[in-house]
């Protein structure tokens, strides 16, 4: 069994995590009607879900060394896709945070929509690879979508999200993964 880097092992638990913390914060935070921008509170949060989104993006580029070399292509662009729809969703934090940067330099609307979509993409595309190699059962890239539509269907789920991308992500935080094509060989059959 090859060893899990620590890298891959806590990112696939803390940005799931702080994106719990950001999730439970702005749930809470909007309890008395609306958000309180600016508040030590709504900073708290949002610095969470920075670093959140680093570590997702962090785990899509050191996820790429665990796919087998034939497939590295693909995990270089699925992390490629990952990084820039992370890189969107920093820009959308840093505007929450400092909203004076967006009056100078206002984000493009497509960019605030295809951000989640390359982020979303990237990371399946990504697990979807590690199910090829046999490093994470079928599940979790489907959890991960599930994660990802709950957000879709109401931004109020995103503490259920973050949990269930969690639980998509926890069979990267073990130390040893399978190793990758580790498919028993095929029996032949003898003709003759």
């Amino acid at each position: 069994m090859p060893s899990n880097s620590a890298t891959v092992r806590h990112a696939a638990v803390d940005a799931p995590v702080l994106l719990l913390v950001y999730g439970l914060i702005r749930l809470f935070d909007g309890l008395n009607g609306s958000p309180s921008p600016g508040s030590l509170v709504w900073n708290v949060g949002h610095l969470a879900f920075f670093v959140g989104m680093v570590l997702f993006g962090l785990l899509s580029v050191t996820v790429r060394e665990l796919v087998p070399p034939g497939t590295r292509p693909v995990a270089t662009v699925a992390a490629a896709s990952t990084i820039a729809g992370v890189a969107c969703f920093l820009w959308m934090i840093t505007g929450d945070l400092a909203p004076a940067l967006h009056e100078i330099s206002p984000l493009p609307a497509v960019l605030a929509t295809a951000g989640p979509l390359l982020f979303a993409l990237g990371l399946l595309t990504a697990l979807g690879l590690l199910v090829a190699a046999r490093q994470v059962p079928t599940w979790s890239p489907l959890l991960f979508g599930a994660g990802v539509a709950a957000v879709i269907i109401d931004l109020s789920f995103l503490p259920f999200a973050a949990l269930i991308v969690l639980a998509a992500l926890a069979p990267l935080a073990r130390p040893h993964l399978p190793a990758a094509h580790s498919r028993p060989p095929r029996s032949r059959i003898a003709v003759g």
